[in-house]
């Protein structure tokens, strides 16, 4: 740890670089938010960087995310809208300022990482990337799942509950085909017919906005370098083409939350608790893991679970 916020900083920023260069190796990918709790978990906050700001968000961790666009700066982070990743230059930073003093010196003054630095090797213990051709090992079927995994297991429950209503009406609305009884070419003709004959079953679309955020005082814990701020990728929401709702899910601390939903990374357009435009924000008591959002453009609400 080091002697005050700023070495502290400059310390979990380099965690940030070796987080992401890890995955480059295991294949885990991590959201933003799960980089930043790792960082801080290598590095922990002091007495001073652990003061709850408004919003209930740590001093150490706001001063951490926002620190982070001096990596996007260097070139060596992209923050995309899927996650973070890190770039080449990034892994050979990781190299060529191994050391914390050089890494924070070369990141302050903007020095460029030497042209013949080599992108570093596999962590010990883990082996080198397999190529494209190369088969996956069959996975153990007592190996214990990642945190990631689970998370993200969660997520997909959530969606796949969400969605299963729709798709069993899908299914209802699908007129099943059945050959009669006859000659095999009589019934394979019977069977064509009837499948011709079906009508094409479509999923009810509408015009959907081009963004849609989920705006609120928990946005730095998804990776965000601020609150209530619509226009980062971090805080974009995800339509669902099955359903037609647009979903986040993140996991994030225990805590009381308030948001609201904006249009086209904006506030210009935005909706508040029972749809209302500019209403009042939303509110939730978080009980700590996987928090799901759900909006629904025909009602400009969230969607309860």
């Amino acid at each position: 740890m080091g002697a005050n916020t700023a070495e502290n900083t400059n310390l979990r920023l380099k965690a940030v670089l070796d987080v992401l260069a890890e995955e480059v190796w295991t294949g885990e990918k991590l959201n933003a938010g799960a980089v930043l709790g790792e960082a801080i978990a290598r590095v922990p906050l002091n007495e001073s960087e652990t003061e709850l700001l408004s919003g209930g968000i740590p001093r150490g961790h706001k001063t951490l995310t926002t620190a982070t666009a001096k990596l996007v700066k260097a070139g060596w982070l992209v923050k995309g809208r899927s996650g973070w990743s890190i770039t080449d230059d990034g892994q050979r930073a990781t190299v060529a300022f191994a050391e914390p003093a050089a890494f924070a010196t070369a990141l302050d003054a903007g020095t460029p990482v030497p042209a013949d630095t080599p992108l570093p090797p596999a962590p010990a213990g883990k082996p080198a990337k397999a190529t494209k051709t190369a088969a996956k090992p069959a996975a153990k079927a007592d190996e214990a799942p990642s945190k990631t995994s689970k998370v993200a297991g969660k997520a997909a429950k959530l969606i796949e509950e969400a969605v299963a209503p729709v798709a069993k009406a899908v299914r209802k609305r699908t007129p099943a085909a059945k050959a009669p009884q006859a000659t095999e070419a009589a019934s394979a003709g019977a069977t064509a017919a009837a499948a011709s004959a079906a009508p094409a079953v479509s999923v009810e679309t509408i015009e959907q906005p081009e963004a849609v955020a989920v705006a609120g005082d928990f946005n730095v814990l998804l990776g965000a370098p601020a609150n209530w701020a619509p226009q980062y990728d971090e805080a974009q929401m995800e339509l669902d083409q099955v359903d037609q709702l647009w979903k986040i899910a993140a996991d994030i601390p225990a805590g009381f939350y308030t948001f609201k939903i904006a249009l086209n990374r904006s506030w210009d357009e935005n909706y508040g608790a029972f749809g209302v435009f500019d209403g009042p924000n939303h509110e939730v008591h978080h009980g700590g893991g996987l928090l799901v959002i759900r909006y629904d453009h025909r009602t400009r609400d969230i969607v309860l679970p």
